[in-house]
């Protein structure tokens, strides 16, 4: 008679629910920490859009009128004009300040 080496079913089954309950805890913590996730990535661009703005000023001793003049002086790459969540939109004030203002396009 030989002995045959292997996981029997009921070993898999075990194995297979320990798995899905691993899934069900970690994926709903997952989701709920999403949006702060977003938010923290939305104030990051606005800091880093604040320190573009400084920057062209000190160089060409104006401020910047809008976020596309940045663009195009190579400051900020074109696609990156909004929040990293895609709904926020960021906005330079007449002070040279980077604020965030609600998206048109959704």
């Amino acid at each position: 008679m030989k002995i045959q080496k292997g996981f029997t079913l009921i070993e898999m089954m075990i194995v297979m629910l320990i798995i899905s309950v691993l899934l069900i805890i970690t994926i709903p913590n997952i989701t709920k920490h999403n949006s702060n996730i977003n938010d923290k990535g939305c104030q990051a661009f606005v800091k880093m859009v604040q320190a573009q703005v400084q920057a062209y000023e000190m160089e060409k001793k104006k401020l910047p009128s809008s976020v596309d003049e940045l663009v195009s002086a190579g400051y900020i790459r074109s696609d990156a004009k909004g929040c990293p969540n895609g709904t926020t939109q960021v906005k330079i004030e007449s002070d040279g300040t980077v604020v965030e203002v609600a998206s048109t396009s959704q």
